[in-house]
This record gives structure tokens, sequence and C-alpha cells, in this order.
């Protein structure tokens, strides 16, 4: 009998000090018609760069997705490509952000001709700050990773449009058509 009382107080005690060490990560709340979150980081082209460098200048269509030479993540990259030409007439920036490093980056740069910026969010500050560094699971494991978002992103600063859980067929096509004016249904 005391042992029974003395195992509750033990699982009692693991639960409490579970939830004094585990801290859940807070996740930002970014909403269409918010300034969209700064963020600066070491970019594909060797540079570093910052959001304050289109603010102003142009829109900017920031993609964020999981894992670079995957088969989702190369078909929405790809279709980014294919489509850069009509985004850029539009006055419009493509930034691809993921966790992967920098060699990483260029290596998917070139293996498929990507003609924009990668940036390297190693440290998932730029993902935690949109809200898209999120709990996964799979076949029953949980783990933290990218929610493949996009963000599109006025040139005052404020977020115009949020595309969640996309799915990277015809996604930029979606992208290409709200910037032109022409959203498709959500």
């Amino acid at each position: 009998m005391a042992f029974g009382r003395l195992e509750k107080r033990f699982n009692a005690f693991l639960i409490w000090l579970a939830s004094v060490l585990i801290k859940e990560e807070k996740v930002a709340n970014v909403k269409e018609g918010d300034k969209a979150p700064e963020f600066s980081a070491a970019a594909s082209n060797g540079k570093t760069a910052a959001f304050k460098d289109y603010r102003g200048k142009q829109r900017v269509v920031l993609y964020f997705y999981p894992k670079d030479d995957t088969p989702g993540c190369t078909v929405e990259a790809c279709a980014f490509r294919d489509n850069i030409k009509a985004v850029e007439k539009l006055d419009t920036v493509v930034l691809g952000v993921s966790p992967d490093g920098i060699a990483s980056h260029n290596k998917f740069i070139e293996k498929f001709k990507l003609p924009f910026v990668l940036l390297s969010d190693e440290d998932k500050n730029i993902c935690k700050a949109y809200g898209v560094w999120v709990k996964k699971s799979m076949y029953g494991r949980e783990y933290m990773g990218v929610a493949r978002t996009t963000f599109i992103i006025g040139k005052d600063g404020k977020i115009e449009r949020i595309y969640e859980k996309v799915k990277p067929d015809g996604h930029a096509e979606e992208v290409l058509a709200f910037l032109k004016g022409r959203p498709l249904d959500k």
C-alpha cells in the first residue's frame, strides 16, 4: 500500500519536473495585414539578405520549405523557377527559406538552375518569427519541422497573403495569379 502512494508521488514529481524542464516554444501568430517580421540571414548568393533590403522597393514572395532536393520542395522550387520572369515583371522577388545550410542550398540551386536566392535559417529564427516551425508527426513519431508556407509581403512591409499547408503542384501559378491581381480561390 505504501509503495503505491510512493509511486504516485514519484509520478507526480516526474510530471512536474517535465513541465519545468520542457518549455513549449512560443510560435508567432502572424496574420494577413500584419507588419512582416524582420529577418536577416545568410543567402545563397554569398551575401546576407535582410527584409529591410526589399521594403519600399519590391514585393517579396517569402516561401518556407522543409528541405533542399526533396520531391515536394523540388517541385515547388522548379515551379517558381519556371515562373520567375513573370514574377519579376511584377516588381517582386522570390526568396526561399529552409533550415538547410548554404552548401546544401548551392547544390540545390546548381542542380535545378534556380534563379532566385535561398536563405539559410539553420537556427530557425526566421521560421519561428513567421510561425512555421511547428510540431509535426509522421508514422506516429512527433518532431519539429517547417510547415510549407508562403507569405506575400507588400512594398509597405505588410503581409498581403499567407498560403498555409501549401501543395507544391500549382502553387507558383497560384502565387503569380495573386500577384497579377487575379487570386485563385483560397
